[in-house]
């Protein structure tokens, strides 16, 4: 299918206002200082709608147009926008260490993201045990949190790109961390703290924490 992307002259963002994958790219964005334009699936009218159709069949978000390429899949537009934008770094370069980020980006998204979708799209008498499941698994992760400045690594990553969204997200899951989960407790403060976090967060963003 041909799709025209003349009008597209900047680098454009669809995505949502309370989406943490759709968060996770502008975290990227944030991090690189990349100057793009972001449209909201919220909140715009049926021409733009129309031209997501166009340019993801899925309907999707994130959704990343830059020139005439066209992205979708958070983890995929993390990993073109730190190769198109080198300097920060956020992911190694050697094969073995990239292949290890790769590896605890997928276990992030099977062990804590499917839970955390669940206890956000479902309405069901089950939630308090996915709940509970979803506050286990990051306690037994906890000690992690303390090993190296970030997860896993001396440097800010993709990895954490991907956690963070996730922790400031807690509230509205219904979870609180626990006083002996001071490890991560430590280590979200660090994130969120961060200048290119706060820059991340929409307006519904913002609230979840307030």
């Amino acid at each position: 299918m041909s799709i025209n992307l003349n009008k597209r002259s900047v680098m454009t963002l669809y995505s949502k206002s309370d989406d943490a994958y759709s968060h996770r790219v502008r975290i990227v964005l944030a991090e690189k200082d990349i100057i793009y334009e972001s449209i909201n699936l919220d909140t715009i009218g049926p021409d733009s709608l129309k031209e997501l159709i166009e340019y993801n069949p899925y309907l999707t978000v994130p959704t990343l147009i830059d020139r005439d390429l066209i992205l979708f899949k958070s983890e995929i537009i993390m990993e073109y926008l730190d190769e198109r934008f080198p300097h920060p770094s956020l992911m190694p370069v050697y094969p073995v260490a990239k292949g290890r980020s790769r590896l605890i980006i997928y276990r992030i998204n099977r062990d804590w993201y499917s839970l955390m979708n669940y206890i956000l799209n479902n309405d069901s008498k089950y939630i308090d045990y996915f709940k509970k499941k979803l506050l286990n698994s990051l306690m037994n992760a906890c000690n992690v949190f303390m090993e190296m400045p970030y997860f896993l690594s001396d440097t800010f990553s993709l990895v954490d790109c991907c956690i963070a969204p996730l922790l400031w997200r807690l509230p509205k899951l219904g979870i609180k961390l626990p006083k002996n989960a001071t490890p991560l407790i430590d280590y979200s403060e660090k994130i969120f703290s961060k200048d290119t976090f706060q820059s991340s967060l929409t307006d519904a963003e913002r609230i979840l924490r307030i």
